[in-house]
């Protein structure tokens, strides 16, 4: 039996079509060939707890994550344990921000970059440094909520989908911040990171078995601007990766030449016993994906189970 169980998604870019003309023409450069340029972890609803030996099991992904030699860790946010409940007082906010800041030192050498989930807010201490968003962003080390940055020829973009009425959408400031960035990097292959999915399937099959549609899909499933979001992406060729968490399932989306991966949850059924009697929630098990990202534009990805 192998150590670890692999459930393997293979990325398309766009263009690979093209491969035929390439190979009728000159030979190309053995600098032009495709190669990987990263190797990404992508983490996301750890809901880190005291509870249920969370701590450690985090841990034991976190080592494999180590052993994987990624270059860095995308961290798609709920990070903790439901801060945002109306009966959560700071003490509990600080115990599990402690437990988060506890187990991520032992991958302290990577660079790891976050995005927020919605429960990683605390809304009851108004006036106190944990409070809402910018207690999230101090506890995380960040500067804003939303923001960009380059590597190796990527272009990573961290978007904030915790709209302050609407969530499972970008406010104006945000939106039109977000235009710019990609009008401004039009000459390199793009990632977009979110806490609620842009484009996803979770929201029709996160039902009852015996449901019958028709299915209303709220902002938790798709973003609420997915249509706008695609019209970006129909003028802008080179936005490859939409990554997502939120719903604990794992789903692939591939729409108009960009692929959008839900990835499952490091928590699974919130580290509690789940619908299989160990951790999964409905048939996704707690996981994590490592994606590589090569020069050319495209990727491939596997979602990773950490535990037997």
């Amino acid at each position: 039996m192998k150590r670890r169980d692999l459930i393997k998604k293979i990325g398309f870019a766009a263009g690979t079509v093209a491969l035929s003309n390439v190979a009728m023409a000159s030979p190309v450069a053995s600098d032009q060939k495709k190669r990987r340029v990263l190797k990404v972890a992508h983490i996301t609803d750890v809901h880190i707890r005291p509870e249920y030996n969370a701590m450690a099991r985090f841990k034991k992904c976190l080592e494999m994550i180590k052993k994987d030699k990624v270059d860095l860790i995308l961290n798609g946010g709920d990070s903790i344990y439901a801060a945002d409940y109306d009966n959560i007082k700071k003490d509990r906010v600080l115990e599990l921000w402690s437990c988060w800041k506890k187990s991520v030192e032992l991958v302290k050498d990577i660079p790891m970059y976050s995005v927020l989930g919605n429960h990683d807010m605390w809304w009851q201490g108004k006036g106190d440094e944990l409070f809402g968003k910018p207690g999230v962003l101090k506890m995380l080390g960040l500067k804003n909520s939303y923001y960009s940055f380059d590597k190796n020829d990527w272009h990573f973009i961290m978007l904030d989908s915790n709209h302050p009425q609407t969530p499972g959408m970008l406010d104006e400031e945000q939106w039109n911040w977000f235009v710019q960035d990609v009008k401004s990097n039009a000459d390199k292959a793009i990632l977009i990171m979110s806490h609620y999915p842009l484009l996803s399937c979770t929201g029709i099959v996160d039902n009852k078995p015996d449901f019958i549609g028709p299915f209303k899909v709220s902002g938790s499933y798709n973003h609420l601007d997915i249509m706008k979001f695609i019209e970006v992406f129909n003028k802008n060729k080179n936005i490859k990766v939409c990554l997502s968490g939120h719903i604990h399932l794992l789903d692939k989306v591939w729409y108009n030449d960009v692929n959008f991966l839900c990835n499952g949850a490091v928590s699974g059924f919130w580290w509690e016993p789940g619908d299989d009697n160990k951790s999964s929630y409905k048939q996704t098990v707690p996981g994590y994906s490592i994606i590589n990202l090569y020069n050319d534009g495209s990727f491939d990805d596997e979602y990773i189970k950490y535990e037997a």
